[in-house]
């Protein structure tokens, strides 16, 4: 079943790749302008993290394949959307030019937000920092959480062989007493 269009030109387009997500700007007449590299697939977690992407025009269903896609104008509750004439205008210009592409910090959705909003942003990379950094937490406090029960079995150890020492050195001083 095709999926209906109800864009405007301006609007960001969020494609739902497998792994991740492509965006793209509605410049009208089913065209988009977008940022992707050489494969056609930018922002995907297996590029390099750092590489060379061409800014395209493109016909939407081209881009879109067969993958699912919305309007998702994610930023306009946040920020002002520029003029759409604007927007598209810009984006127009863009076309053919090869930039710095980074999974990190330029990627096709930081190109769509920075032409919709004059913001570079990437909401993507903010939710995986996140939960990598939520992960790392969980991590960490799993490691201080056996470093820490290590600690106690070692103050055990450590106590038991205090306690054997002292049983020995009592037995060794008895000996003594005895012999003497």
């Amino acid at each position: 079943m095709e999926q209906t269009f109800n864009g405007k030109p301006g609007d960001l387009i969020e494609i739902n790749r497998e792994l991740y997500q492509h965006w793209a700007v509605y410049i009208g007449e089913n065209e988009v302008v977008h940022f992707t590299t050489e494969g056609g697939q930018s922002s995907g977690p297996l590029e390099l993290l750092s590489s060379r992407a061409e800014v395209k025009r493109e016909k939407l269903t081209d881009v879109v394949g067969h993958d699912r896609f919305k309007v998702n104008n994610l930023l306009d509750e946040e920020y002002d959307a520029r003029d759409p004439s604007i927007i598209v205008k810009e984006a127009c210009e863009m076309v053919g030019r090869v930039l710095q592409y980074s999974v990190v910090s330029y990627n096709s959705e930081h190109f769509a937000t920075d032409l919709r909003y004059g913001k570079a942003e990437s909401r993507q990379v903010q939710i995986a920092a996140l939960i990598t950094g939520v992960v790392a937490v969980g991590v960490l406090a799993a490691l201080g959480a056996e470093q820490k029960r290590g600690r106690g079995r070692l103050e055990e150890e450590k106590k038991k062989t205090s306690s054997t020492l002292a049983l020995m050195r009592q037995k060794h001083e008895k000996k003594e007493l005895s012999i003497v």
